[in-house]
């Protein structure tokens, strides 16, 4: 049966007046970077299999993979994996049940992306 009562309804906030929360914009993220992830991995394969083919495509792989923009994308790749990994620490720690009133929610969040930020720079200086 048709509804007729259709223009009373009230409307689904929509982006234009929903204030983004911490707990919406880190689940985008960990999507985002779950699909960053892949691009990384995409070129470390690129780059192991161009030094399983031979020296002179090695040069050109190695090339891209050391420039600016290799550099740029694989510590990106690198905060990717750890916000990632906190991210998914997080969601374990929701499905028992715990932290997931809003004030422990968004302390959480901060944590994950707090924590992705330090993790990667601890990391580049460990390995630099």
């Amino acid at each position: 049966m048709a509804d007729v009562n259709r223009g009373n309804r009230p409307l689904s906030p929509h982006l234009q007046i929903y204030r983004p929360q911490l707990t919406s914009m880190t689940s985008i993220f960990t999507r985002i970077t779950g699909n960053a992830l892949i691009v990384g991995t995409l070129l470390i394969v690129w780059w192991l299999l161009a030094a399983a083919t031979g020296p002179d495509y090695f040069e050109t792989a190695n090339a891209v993979l050391t420039s600016w923009f290799g550099d740029l994308v694989m510590f990106g790749s690198l905060w990717a994996l750890w916000y990632h990994t906190l991210a998914g620490l997080r969601h374990l720690y929701w499905d028992t049940g715990r932290g997931l009133d809003v004030p422990t929610a968004e302390k959480l969040g901060w944590g994950v992306i707090g924590g992705s930020v330090v993790l990667t720079i601890l990391t580049i200086i460990i390995l630099w």
